[in-house]
Protein backbone atom coordinates (compact mmCIF):
# COMPACT_ATOMS: atom_id res chain seq x y z
CA UNK A 1 0.00 0.00 0.00
CA UNK A 2 1.18 3.72 -0.66
CA UNK A 3 2.64 5.70 2.01
CA UNK A 4 -0.43 7.43 3.76
CA UNK A 5 -0.89 10.83 5.76
CA UNK A 6 -2.46 9.52 9.24
CA UNK A 7 -5.84 11.07 9.89
CA UNK A 8 -6.36 14.32 10.95
CA UNK A 9 -7.03 13.50 14.64
CA UNK A 10 -5.10 15.36 16.61
CA UNK A 11 -4.13 19.65 16.91
CA UNK A 12 -0.96 21.11 14.85
CA UNK A 13 1.38 21.01 17.54
CA UNK A 14 3.12 24.96 17.94
CA UNK A 15 6.77 25.66 18.41
CA UNK A 16 7.90 22.85 16.49
CA UNK A 17 9.33 24.68 13.36
CA UNK A 18 12.51 26.68 12.71
CA UNK A 19 12.86 30.38 13.86
CA UNK A 20 11.85 32.34 10.60
CA UNK A 21 13.21 35.40 9.61
CA UNK A 22 11.54 38.55 11.63
CA UNK A 23 10.06 41.94 9.63
CA UNK A 24 10.30 44.88 11.49
CA UNK A 25 8.22 47.89 11.59
CA UNK A 26 10.00 50.03 9.01
CA UNK A 27 9.37 47.11 6.48
CA UNK A 28 13.38 45.76 6.42
CA UNK A 29 14.23 42.30 7.57
CA UNK A 30 16.53 40.88 10.01
CA UNK A 31 18.11 38.02 10.11
CA UNK A 32 17.75 36.41 13.81
CA UNK A 33 19.99 33.29 14.23
CA UNK A 34 17.94 30.08 13.33
CA UNK A 35 17.28 27.91 16.09
CA UNK A 36 18.04 24.04 15.99
CA UNK A 37 14.45 22.99 15.80
CA UNK A 38 13.32 20.31 19.01
CA UNK A 39 14.01 16.84 18.13
CA UNK A 40 10.36 15.47 18.93
CA UNK A 41 8.89 11.84 18.57
CA UNK A 42 5.15 11.05 17.92
CA UNK A 43 3.08 9.88 20.81
CA UNK A 44 -0.42 8.64 21.44
CA UNK A 45 -2.12 10.09 24.59
CA UNK A 46 -5.52 9.09 25.44
CA UNK A 47 -7.74 12.19 26.98
CA UNK A 48 -11.06 13.21 27.69
CA UNK A 49 -12.96 14.67 24.93
CA UNK A 50 -15.92 17.15 25.26
CA UNK A 51 -18.47 14.43 25.87
CA UNK A 52 -16.33 13.05 28.44
CA UNK A 53 -15.41 9.95 26.69
CA UNK A 54 -11.59 8.98 26.65
CA UNK A 55 -10.29 9.16 23.24
CA UNK A 56 -6.47 9.21 21.98
CA UNK A 57 -4.69 11.59 20.01
CA UNK A 58 -1.53 11.90 18.37
CA UNK A 59 0.90 14.59 19.62
CA UNK A 60 4.97 15.75 18.55
CA UNK A 61 6.40 15.17 22.16
CA UNK A 62 9.99 16.04 23.04
CA UNK A 63 12.37 13.65 22.98
CA UNK A 64 13.18 12.18 26.42
CA UNK A 65 16.95 12.98 27.45
CA UNK A 66 16.97 10.07 29.05
CA UNK A 67 14.79 6.30 28.82
CA UNK A 68 12.16 8.04 30.56
CA UNK A 69 9.66 7.85 27.98
CA UNK A 70 6.85 6.20 29.98
CA UNK A 71 7.40 8.59 33.04
CA UNK A 72 7.39 12.11 30.12
CA UNK A 73 4.45 9.93 28.78
CA UNK A 74 2.12 10.17 32.18
CA UNK A 75 3.37 13.42 33.02
CA UNK A 76 1.82 14.65 29.87
CA UNK A 77 -1.55 13.26 30.97
CA UNK A 78 -1.57 15.66 33.91
CA UNK A 79 -3.96 18.58 34.08
CA UNK A 80 -2.49 22.15 33.96
CA UNK A 81 1.22 20.12 33.20
CA UNK A 82 2.82 20.11 29.87
CA UNK A 83 0.26 18.79 27.68
CA UNK A 84 -2.56 22.12 28.84
CA UNK A 85 -0.90 24.23 25.47
CA UNK A 86 -0.97 21.35 22.71
CA UNK A 87 -4.73 20.20 23.94
CA UNK A 88 -7.53 20.13 20.77
CA UNK A 89 -10.32 22.17 21.07
CA UNK A 90 -12.67 20.16 23.73
CA UNK A 91 -10.09 17.79 25.37
CA UNK A 92 -8.78 17.92 28.74
CA UNK A 93 -5.81 15.72 30.76
CA UNK A 94 -7.34 13.51 32.78
CA UNK A 95 -4.64 12.99 35.95
CA UNK A 96 -5.23 15.45 39.03
CA UNK A 97 -3.52 18.92 38.61
CA UNK A 98 0.10 18.67 40.57
CA UNK A 99 0.44 14.70 40.28
CA UNK A 100 3.86 13.56 40.16
CA UNK A 101 5.48 10.46 38.99
CA UNK A 102 7.86 9.60 41.82
CA UNK A 103 9.09 6.03 39.74
CA UNK A 104 8.49 3.48 37.65
CA UNK A 105 9.20 0.13 37.25
CA UNK A 106 8.26 -2.64 34.11
CA UNK A 107 8.88 -6.79 34.61
CA UNK A 108 7.31 -9.18 31.91
CA UNK A 109 5.13 -6.93 30.66
CA UNK A 110 3.72 -4.85 33.88
CA UNK A 111 4.63 -1.63 34.52
CA UNK A 112 4.03 -0.36 38.13
CA UNK A 113 3.58 3.18 38.31
CA UNK A 114 4.33 4.96 41.90
CA UNK A 115 2.62 8.55 42.22
CA UNK A 116 2.37 11.62 44.26
CA UNK A 117 -0.41 12.14 47.41
CA UNK A 118 -2.43 14.45 44.61
CA UNK A 119 -3.05 11.33 42.29
CA UNK A 120 -5.81 11.05 44.77
CA UNK A 121 -7.83 14.37 44.71
CA UNK A 122 -10.45 13.49 41.45
CA UNK A 123 -13.93 13.05 41.28
CA UNK A 124 -15.87 9.84 41.85
CA UNK A 125 -17.26 9.45 38.12
CA UNK A 126 -13.88 9.75 36.85
CA UNK A 127 -11.73 7.58 38.22
CA UNK A 128 -12.58 4.39 35.38
CA UNK A 129 -11.47 6.71 32.94
CA UNK A 130 -8.67 7.86 34.60
CA UNK A 131 -7.92 4.39 35.07
CA UNK A 132 -8.52 4.12 31.21
CA UNK A 133 -6.68 6.42 30.01
CA UNK A 134 -3.46 5.41 32.29
CA UNK A 135 -4.03 2.20 30.78
CA UNK A 136 -4.65 2.73 26.50
CA UNK A 137 -1.54 5.62 26.94
CA UNK A 138 1.35 3.07 28.75
CA UNK A 139 -0.07 0.22 26.91
CA UNK A 140 0.34 1.31 23.53
CA UNK A 141 4.25 0.37 23.77
CA UNK A 142 4.77 -3.52 22.53
CA UNK A 143 6.63 -4.10 26.42
CA UNK A 144 3.74 -3.23 28.31
CA UNK A 145 0.59 -5.08 28.72
CA UNK A 146 -0.99 -4.46 32.50
CA UNK A 147 -0.53 -1.48 34.74
CA UNK A 148 -0.04 -1.34 38.31
CA UNK A 149 -0.46 2.10 40.63
CA UNK A 150 1.56 2.61 43.94
CA UNK A 151 1.09 6.19 45.92
CA UNK A 152 4.28 7.23 47.78
CA UNK A 153 5.70 3.53 47.41
CA UNK A 154 2.34 1.52 48.93
CA UNK A 155 0.42 -0.73 46.12
CA UNK A 156 -3.23 0.25 45.60
CA UNK A 157 -5.50 -2.59 45.51
CA UNK A 158 -8.43 -0.75 44.43
CA UNK A 159 -8.96 2.95 43.41
CA UNK A 160 -9.04 5.63 46.51
CA UNK A 161 -12.14 7.35 45.98
CA UNK A 162 -14.36 5.09 44.58
CA UNK A 163 -12.77 1.95 45.48
CA UNK A 164 -12.18 0.32 41.82
CA UNK A 165 -10.63 -3.28 42.38
CA UNK A 166 -7.15 -3.16 40.58
CA UNK A 167 -5.44 -5.88 42.86
CA UNK A 168 -4.51 -7.99 39.62
CA UNK A 169 -3.53 -4.61 37.72
CA UNK A 170 -5.59 -3.35 34.73
CA UNK A 171 -5.02 -4.37 31.14
CA UNK A 172 -6.86 -3.53 27.90
CA UNK A 173 -9.17 -6.26 28.46
CA UNK A 174 -10.97 -4.48 30.78
CA UNK A 175 -12.49 -1.84 28.35
CA UNK A 176 -12.85 1.25 27.65
CA UNK A 177 -16.20 3.52 27.41
CA UNK A 178 -18.20 0.57 28.35
CA UNK A 179 -21.04 0.63 26.92
CA UNK A 180 -24.08 -0.96 29.14
CA UNK A 181 -26.13 -3.32 27.85
CA UNK A 182 -29.03 -5.66 28.78
CA UNK A 183 -29.62 -7.53 25.55
CA UNK A 184 -26.49 -9.46 25.12
CA UNK A 185 -25.68 -12.96 27.34
CA UNK A 186 -22.92 -11.67 28.86
CA UNK A 187 -21.70 -15.01 29.91
CA UNK A 188 -21.55 -16.52 26.56
CA UNK A 189 -20.59 -12.67 25.09
CA UNK A 190 -17.06 -11.26 24.56
CA UNK A 191 -16.51 -7.65 25.33
CA UNK A 192 -14.49 -6.08 22.18
CA UNK A 193 -13.42 -2.84 21.74
CA UNK A 194 -14.42 -0.96 18.36
CA UNK A 195 -13.17 2.50 17.36
CA UNK A 196 -15.60 5.36 15.95
CA UNK A 197 -14.78 8.24 14.52
CA UNK A 198 -16.53 11.90 15.96
CA UNK A 199 -15.70 15.28 15.15
CA UNK A 200 -15.22 18.90 17.05
CA UNK A 201 -14.85 21.66 15.87
CA UNK A 202 -14.44 19.97 12.28
CA UNK A 203 -11.76 17.88 13.47
CA UNK A 204 -12.41 13.91 13.32
CA UNK A 205 -10.75 11.56 15.82
CA UNK A 206 -11.66 8.30 16.61
CA UNK A 207 -13.14 7.06 19.70
CA UNK A 208 -12.97 3.34 21.74
CA UNK A 209 -16.04 1.58 22.97
CA UNK A 210 -16.07 -1.50 24.96
CA UNK A 211 -19.28 -3.49 24.28
CA UNK A 212 -20.22 -7.43 24.68
CA UNK A 213 -20.70 -9.00 21.39
CA UNK A 214 -22.28 -12.47 20.85
CA UNK A 215 -20.12 -14.34 18.41
CA UNK A 216 -22.46 -16.69 16.44
CA UNK A 217 -21.02 -20.11 15.10
CA UNK A 218 -18.03 -18.96 17.09
CA UNK A 219 -16.70 -16.66 14.77
CA UNK A 220 -15.79 -13.36 16.95
CA UNK A 221 -14.19 -11.83 13.62
CA UNK A 222 -17.48 -12.11 11.86
CA UNK A 223 -19.63 -10.74 14.57
CA UNK A 224 -17.42 -7.69 15.01
CA UNK A 225 -17.50 -6.68 11.90
CA UNK A 226 -21.40 -6.73 11.58
CA UNK A 227 -21.44 -5.09 14.72
CA UNK A 228 -19.37 -2.39 12.99
CA UNK A 229 -21.91 -2.29 10.28
CA UNK A 230 -24.62 -1.86 12.89
CA UNK A 231 -23.12 1.02 13.70
CA UNK A 232 -22.39 2.06 17.66
CA UNK A 233 -24.46 1.47 20.38
CA UNK A 234 -22.90 4.27 22.50
CA UNK A 235 -25.91 6.95 22.78
CA UNK A 236 -23.58 10.09 21.72
CA UNK A 237 -22.82 11.62 18.53
CA UNK A 238 -20.12 8.68 16.96
CA UNK A 239 -20.60 8.21 13.40
CA UNK A 240 -22.04 5.89 11.77
CA UNK A 241 -19.65 4.85 8.80
CA UNK A 242 -21.07 2.05 7.15
CA UNK A 243 -24.09 2.08 4.46
CA UNK A 244 -27.10 0.03 5.97
CA UNK A 245 -26.97 -1.89 2.72
CA UNK A 246 -23.40 -3.11 3.22
CA UNK A 247 -23.25 -6.96 3.49
CA UNK A 248 -20.53 -9.90 4.03
CA UNK A 249 -20.35 -12.34 1.19
CA UNK A 250 -17.83 -14.60 3.29
CA UNK A 251 -17.22 -15.68 6.43
CA UNK A 252 -13.43 -13.27 7.76
CA UNK A 253 -10.77 -15.53 7.35
CA UNK A 254 -7.68 -15.53 9.33
CA UNK A 255 -4.32 -16.57 8.04
CA UNK A 256 -0.61 -15.69 9.61
CA UNK A 257 -1.77 -12.76 11.36
CA UNK A 258 -3.90 -11.20 8.23
CA UNK A 259 -7.76 -11.12 8.19
CA UNK A 260 -9.32 -11.20 5.22
CA UNK A 261 -12.82 -9.95 4.81
CA UNK A 262 -14.81 -9.61 1.61
CA UNK A 263 -17.83 -7.00 1.27
CA UNK A 264 -20.45 -6.31 -1.20
CA UNK A 265 -20.07 -3.38 -3.10
CA UNK A 266 -22.37 -1.50 -0.84
CA UNK A 267 -19.50 -1.04 1.33
CA UNK A 268 -17.81 1.08 -1.24
CA UNK A 269 -18.06 5.33 -1.30
CA UNK A 270 -17.83 5.26 -5.15
CA UNK A 271 -18.65 2.08 -6.85
CA UNK A 272 -17.38 3.23 -10.47
CA UNK A 273 -13.88 3.91 -9.44
CA UNK A 274 -13.99 1.38 -6.49
CA UNK A 275 -13.32 3.64 -3.46
CA UNK A 276 -14.13 3.12 -0.06
CA UNK A 277 -14.48 5.76 2.57
CA UNK A 278 -11.26 6.27 4.57
CA UNK A 279 -13.69 6.60 7.43
CA UNK A 280 -14.92 3.09 7.01
CA UNK A 281 -11.42 1.62 6.45
CA UNK A 282 -10.04 3.33 9.51
CA UNK A 283 -12.77 1.69 11.42
CA UNK A 284 -12.34 -1.63 10.06
CA UNK A 285 -8.53 -1.57 10.46
CA UNK A 286 -8.37 -0.02 14.51
CA UNK A 287 -10.90 -2.48 15.91
CA UNK A 288 -10.00 -5.77 14.62
CA UNK A 289 -6.06 -5.37 15.12
CA UNK A 290 -7.00 -4.85 18.79
CA UNK A 291 -7.87 -8.14 18.56
CA UNK A 292 -4.45 -10.11 19.64
CA UNK A 293 -4.60 -12.59 16.28
CA UNK A 294 -4.99 -10.00 13.87
CA UNK A 295 -2.05 -7.88 12.57
CA UNK A 296 -3.42 -6.76 9.25
CA UNK A 297 -7.23 -6.28 7.77
CA UNK A 298 -7.24 -7.32 3.79
CA UNK A 299 -10.28 -5.48 2.52
CA UNK A 300 -12.18 -7.05 -0.34
CA UNK A 301 -15.27 -6.56 -2.42
CA UNK A 302 -16.82 -9.11 -4.27
CA UNK A 303 -16.56 -8.45 -8.04
CA UNK A 304 -13.66 -5.53 -7.78
CA UNK A 305 -10.27 -6.20 -8.78
CA UNK A 306 -9.08 -3.45 -6.52
CA UNK A 307 -10.35 -0.67 -3.79
CA UNK A 308 -8.37 2.81 -3.08
CA UNK A 309 -8.92 5.35 -0.78
CA UNK A 310 -10.21 8.30 -1.24
CA UNK A 311 -7.37 10.06 -2.40
CA UNK A 312 -7.27 7.52 -5.51
CA UNK A 313 -4.15 5.49 -4.01
CA UNK A 314 -4.64 1.78 -4.23
CA UNK A 315 -4.89 -0.67 -1.51
CA UNK A 316 -1.89 -3.01 -2.68
CA UNK A 317 -1.68 -4.94 0.77
CA UNK A 318 -2.81 -5.52 4.21
CA UNK A 319 -3.35 -2.44 5.73
CA UNK A 320 -1.89 -2.49 9.62
CA UNK A 321 -2.49 -0.21 12.42
CA UNK A 322 0.72 1.67 12.03
CA UNK A 323 -0.72 3.97 9.10
CA UNK A 324 -3.15 5.23 11.64
CA UNK A 325 -1.41 5.51 15.02
CA UNK A 326 2.45 5.57 15.87
CA UNK A 327 4.13 2.46 16.17
CA UNK A 328 5.48 3.04 19.75
CA UNK A 329 8.69 0.96 21.75
CA UNK A 330 10.71 1.75 24.96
Amino acid sequence: MPDMDPPPNAEEVDGQKDTKTKTESDGSETNKETEEAEETVERQLFLLDSNGLVAPQNFELPVPESNEVAQQILEYLVKDGPVTSLLPNGFQAVLPAGTEVLGLSIEDGTITVDLSEEFKEYAAEDEVKILEAMTFTLTQFDSVERVKLRINGEELKEMPVSGTSIANGYTRANGINIVPSDTVDLINGKAVTMYFPTEHDDKQYFVPVTQYIEAKDGNIHQAIVEALIDGPAYDTNLMHVFNNTTMLVDNPKLDSGVLEIVFNQNVLKDMESGVIADEVMETLVRTLTEQESVEAVNVRVENVEQIANESGEVYTKPVTRDVFTPSQKF
